[in-house]
């Protein structure tokens, strides 16, 4: 066996050699694109608006060349079958069972996920670590900030239940905050703070991520054999998608993201980004220099940092430790969200998280790579309204070109429009061939690479492949102009000082898409389109006709969103093995597994209507098993008399008029203290059934069916 691989065998030289040749390549094709733009428009002379047309434009286009070049560098290292430096390479080839292991806690952060999925997956990556013969190496902690009294309640039954299934007391922990200060980044840092020296390692999880054992077992090993390494992020994939939306998104994710990831590997090398979950953090270290200061003001531009993986990534390069992407490593996956809808409320949080990176970019000691991650984050976002300026500055100027007689776009021979400002064909052909060509190219490629490598049976076939690629590339034609308008929306809200909430994410498909919320949703993009279409037909006719992939986008927002949406036609699709991925057609156990067990879940029983929305107050004060389990994970806590007497009041209500004359926070005082929730067992169970109300009663009948019923199966 060749000699193993370590990153600190990558010097400066060569790392240096490899970003010169990413900028230049960058610069080179932002330079050529603004001569181009910029002899087509100072032929006539230039005024105010065709310096501010040019000014966005190289701006823009060196957005897109940043990206180009990510892949063309990618398909370099893909056609040398491997970058040579790659962290991979240091236990390359090895046994699992011979690579150097240390402890290490499995995090899992949840905010009113189902408990269901959350636990399940938990159980196949305990199962999967269990077969590898790994598994005393590795603890696992979920980590509740949850909110929601049915959450709360289930999961707590769902980790009793697990821990029994899998004899795992004492290697399976969970842990509720009482107070969910600094969302997700706040609940692993008060982890860590309890309880993170016990551990050299921290694999930080999303409650929707699946990671197979051995990929765990490799990144802990890496980082054993790598010390220099603080930080080593994988690139999940996305799977499991089952709405026509989420099926797109796991294809592109599938079959592009190799080209792109390569490319970042290969300027990245040790300061790479970490994106908060599947990855391995290494605890000292990151508890000694990645503590998330607080921004100066107020929310959104201030106060908590919510994008905190970014700026952890560069405190930790800061402190001298490396950050590396394990690019090719196989086994982490991800799930996406169901809806257009869904994908754009997880922007609006990441919007105001990147635009507060504004306050770092000139962060004293941070190395230049993470400056560069910094504003890429932020121009991810800020890109959107800027194409909306161009396009609608562009349009102004043609306007009003018409209304003073001086557009000579009726000439159809010898003018047409790029981006909305009127040029000569040949010279403005030429520069929106060479925008389209480092748009899709790189598409192309990896279409290209797979069918090179005898990789298409794996999506179906080489002809589902190719027609899946072209369905993509006009779906997300028509989705660039929605993003557009919805990032747009969220850069202008924050500017006006509107942060947002710490909201549940909703990953699971339904059958019946909110046709009300996609039509309230998108109404505003629909009527902008439809505007600025007649608009543009009316004046010039060929503007708009260059215009209509955008305005196609703009004015079938609402039902392309429920088109989408809908998880009966992902389902069709798949069927006619459009959007297949290896991770369909060649599952990994640990995803057959998952949608095994899952199965098995949903087909329980539910709760009958009138109890399902306080179900976990039912099953915490009914219940004597999961009684005594939440009682015994709740603090004892003695109050002075006021106190005391403001509780015994809610009990009494409790019985008497059921949960739904309480409020949310008086139910979740009544689930936080010990004494409330044993008195009010012992009472419901000693009352006669007049002095309690209604809802209690049909709650005691419902119990009295379902006690043969395991009490995993009351719970989904």
């Amino acid at each position: 066996m060749a000699a193993l691989f370590t990153v600190e065998q990558v010097d400066c030289a060569r790392v240096g050699r490899r970003r010169a040749t990413f900028f230049t390549l960058t610069f080179l094709l932002t330079s050529l694109a603004t001569w181009f733009m910029a002899d087509l428009l100072w032929r006539d002379g230039m005024d105010g608006i065709e310096w501010i047309v040019l000014g966005l434009f190289v701006i823009l286009f060196a957005h897109i060349a940043v990206g180009f070049s990510t892949a063309l560098l990618g398909l370099y290292v893909i056609n040398r079958h491997g970058d040579p430096y790659r962290i991979t390479r240091s236990i390359e080839g090895e046994p699992l069972a011979s690579l150097p292991l240390a402890s290490t806690a499995i995090v899992m952060p949840v905010f009113n996920e189902d408990p269901s999925r959350v636990f399940e997956g938990l159980r196949v990556i305990y199962r999967s670590l269990e077969l590898s013969g790994r598994l005393e190496n590795f603890d696992f902690f979920i980590l509740s900030d949850s909110n929601n009294p049915n959450n709360w309640i289930q999961e707590e039954v769902a980790w009793v239940e697990l821990c029994k299934q899998l004899n795992g007391f004492g290697r399976i922990f969970y842990r509720k905050r009482r107070i969910s200060i600094n969302k997700k980044s706040g609940n692993v840092a008060d982890f860590l703070r309890r309880w993170g020296r016990k551990y050299r390692y921290a694999a930080v999880l999303d409650a929707d991520s699946i990671m197979t054992g051995e990929s765990l077992i490799r990144l802990v090993a890496m980082m054993e054999r790598n010390p220099k390494v603080g930080i080593l992020q994988t690139a999940p994939r996305i799977v499991n998608g089952v709405t026509l939306y989420s099926r797109l998104q796991q294809f592109s994710n599938r079959l592009y993201s190799p080209l792109f990831l390569a490319g970042l590997n290969y300027w990245h090398q040790g300061e790479s980004n970490f994106w908060g979950h599947n990855a391995v953090i290494r605890v000292a270290p990151f508890m000694e220099h990645a503590a998330l200061p607080d921004l100066p003001g107020r929310e959104p531009f201030g106060g908590r940092i919510l994008s905190h993986d970014f700026v952890e990534a560069a405190l930790m390069r800061r402190a001298g430790w490396r950050v590396w992407l394990a690019y090719d490593l196989e086994g982490s996956y991800e799930e996406g969200p169901p809806t257009l809808i869904d994908s754009a409320k997880r922007d609006r949080r990441w919007c105001q998280g990147n635009l507060q990176h504004s306050w770092l970019l000139f962060a004293r000691g941070f190395h230049p790579v993470n400056r560069v991650h910094l504003l890429m984050g932020i121009m991810g976002y800020v890109a959107s309204p800027l194409w909306m300026l161009f396009l609608l500055i562009s349009s102004i100027h043609t306007f009003r070109e018409v209304l003073v007689g001086t557009y000579h776009g009726y000439h159809a021979e010898a003018y047409a429009s790029f981006f909305g400002y009127t040029l000569e064909v040949p010279e403005a052909f030429a520069l929106f061939l060479f925008t389209l060509l480092l748009l899709f190219l790189p598409k192309i490629i990896s279409v290209i690479i797979e069918l090179n490598n005898r990789r298409g049976a794996a999506y179906g076939g080489p002809l589902r492949l190719i027609g899946s690629t072209l369905l993509e590339v006009a779906v997300s034609t028509l989705l660039a102009p929605i993003n557009m308008m919805f990032n747009t929306k969220f850069v202008l809200y924050i500017l006006l000082g509107q942060g947002v909430a710490w909201v549940t994410q909703r990953r699971e498909a339904t059958e019946d898409v909110d046709w009300s919320e996609a039509i309230i949703t998108h109404s505003g993009q629909t009527l902008f389109g439809i505007v600025w279409g007649v608009s543009a037909f009316i004046l010039v006719p060929s503007f708009f006709w260059w215009l209509s992939p955008v305005l196609a986008g703009l004015v079938l927002s609402a039902p392309l969103s429920i088109f989408l949406g809908k998880a009966s036609l992902g389902r069709r699709a798949r069927e006619l093995g459009l959007f297949l991925t290896p991770d369909e057609t060649q599952p990994p156990q640990e995803l057959v597994r998952l949608q095994r067990h899952l199965e098995e879940c949903y087909r329980h029983m539910q709760p009958i209507p009138p109890l399902r929305d306080d179900y976990g107050m039912l099953q915490a004060v009914l219940d004597p098993y999961v009684n005594a389990a939440h009682v015994s994970l709740l603090r004892q806590r003695q109050g002075n008399l006021a106190v005391r007497s403001y509780f015994v009041g809610l009990r009494k209500k409790l019985l008497a008029e059921g949960p739904a004359n309480l409020t949310h926070r008086e139910k979740m005082a009544l689930l936080l203290d010990a004494e409330s929730m044993i008195w009010l067992h012992e009472q419901l169970w000693k009352q006669p059934a007049e002095q309690l109300s209604e809802w209690w009663r049909l709650a005691m009948r419902q119990y009295n069916v379902l006690t043969a019923t395991p009490v995993t199966a009351l719970y989904r």
